[in-house]
């Protein structure tokens, strides 16, 4: 028979659980503001109404500065992060980028500028795979999938609140108020992190402190797993080792890819969706809310498509979404009525941005705890290559001349081929 004070302590603990999703959750909607926050003030550069007028492979080139601090941030953060501590670097990641957008907001020219967004691009590229690794580790098992795509929402709902504060800010304050703006939601997130975030069970177990770890499992309801021989201690080099391990190394490759082609989507639409619409003759405030379509698709659909992850298994659904955002981005295409075209976008948003998250999350279910950190940095990190490539592809395929319909054949055919390296990743074969 349950006991009301047993009861008691199973809410405490679901509400611990939910703290930590929680501060997870808004620390990747500030990532989310400060890397789309690139794309709502493009229009400005390229239009003249900034006091820089960039040529669009210049704009392209700058929205990719931030993502090749990204990767490297998350291959080096992500694989120390196992080493040194999720808590600890989330707190430094956040500290980071926030000090980069201050200084964004005050570059002088746009060469600072760029390097500016590569140094924030570090900040939240370490933050990804930690924040990730907190929230698949503190998530109920039963849930993960569903757990960790509500709190990776975050990011399509940091689009969405910067697309809405664009359409009111640029026009009235400048380019540069974004900036500030994204500089002032990390500073307010900060002593929460400090306060109230506790460290990975996992990494206290694996680090030997069993009696902090067991306090940690406790008090947060999490099962501890134990670390097989030899592995306690082990360095960020035998964990990288174990990535291309006969059992892991196909299933490794193949998530860099598929990781690297959804970020490629979301980069690459984020930052060149508004411009697209506003040469196919919207107006600025219209074209920015084809950005808020897009991460609106993935707040109301991953979280549904995360839960049927957890039922049906997560390779049917992600490969399914990659399907079905290839059709979608196709489909903008042809010469429809506006608010068709928003629910295209809509449902793009949910099979790009969501599929990425639903990677996410089904890579790290596939790696041992221990190693799950590493996993997700490379994955993240190498997947960057995808990220950094769209903004420059799109800028490519806009000046390429080759007419509108042109954009979006060229983000339709990576998703078929996302689909494909999706279905070819095998079953984990247990450690024997």
């Amino acid at each position: 028979m349950t006991t009301p004070q047993a009861t008691m302590r199973g809410e405490t603990k679901t509400t611990s659980r939910y703290l930590v999703v929680a501060l997870c959750s808004v620390a990747i909607i500030i990532d989310g503001y400060d890397l789309i926050v690139y794309g709502t003030v493009v229009p400005t550069f390229l239009g003249g109404t900034a006091e820089w007028t960039l040529t669009k492979p210049q704009a392209g080139a700058i929205g990719a500065y931030a993502l090749v601090g990204m990767l490297i941030g998350a291959i080096a953060i992500g694989t120390i992060t196992d080493l040194a501590g999720r808590r600890r670097i989330m707190i430094a990641c956040i500290g980071w980028f926030s000090t980069a957008m201050v200084c964004s907001a005050l570059a002088p020219d746009p060469t600072v500028f760029g390097l500016t967004r590569f140094l924030a691009g570090l900040g939240l590229g370490g933050l990804v795979p930690t924040a990730i690794a907190l929230t698949i580790e503190y998530a109920h098992p039963r849930h993960r999938s569903t757990t960790n795509a509500l709190m990776f929402s975050g990011y399509s709902i940091g689009g969405i609140i910067v697309s809405l504060t664009a359409i009111e800010v640029i026009p009235a304050l400048g380019w540069r108020a974004m900036f500030w703006i994204g500089a002032g939601l990390g500073v307010v997130l900060l002593p929460l992190v400090v306060r109230y975030l506790p460290e990975s069970a996992g990494y206290l177990l694996a680090r030997g402190r069993h009696a902090e770890a067991e306090e940690l499992a406790h008090r947060f309801g999490v099962t501890l797993g134990r670390p097989a021989r030899g592995e306690e201690g082990s360095s960020a080099l035998s964990g990288l080792r174990s990535l291309f391990a006969p059992k892991l190394v196909a299933g490794t490759v193949l998530f860099w890819l598929g990781t690297g082609i959804g970020l490629l989507l979301v980069y690459g639409l984020n930052t060149w969706l508004a411009q697209i619409m506003r040469e196919a003759g919207y107006e600025l405030g219209s074209a920015i809310a084809f950005i808020l379509a897009l991460n609106l698709g993935a707040i109301i659909g991953t979280p549904l498509l995360g839960a049927l992850a957890d039922r049906v298994g997560s390779k049917r659904v992600i490969a399914t979404m990659f399907l079905t955002a290839a059709l979608s981005i196709f489909g903008l295409s042809f010469a429809l009525p506006t608010p068709l075209l928003y629910v295209l976008v809509t449902v793009a948003g949910a099979c790009t941005i969501g599929t990425t998250i639903l990677v996410n999350a089904y890579t790290a279910t596939y790696y041992p705890a221990r190693m799950r950190a590493t996993g997700l940095g490379w994955a993240l990190g190498v997947g960057r290559l995808g990220a950094i490539l769209g903004p420059i592809y799109g800028s490519y395929i806009l000046a390429s001349g080759w007419g509108l319909d042109a954009n979006f054949y060229a983000f339709a055919v990576p998703a078929v081929v996302g689909m494909l390296c999706i279905l070819l990743i095998p079953a984990p074969r247990p450690a024997s």
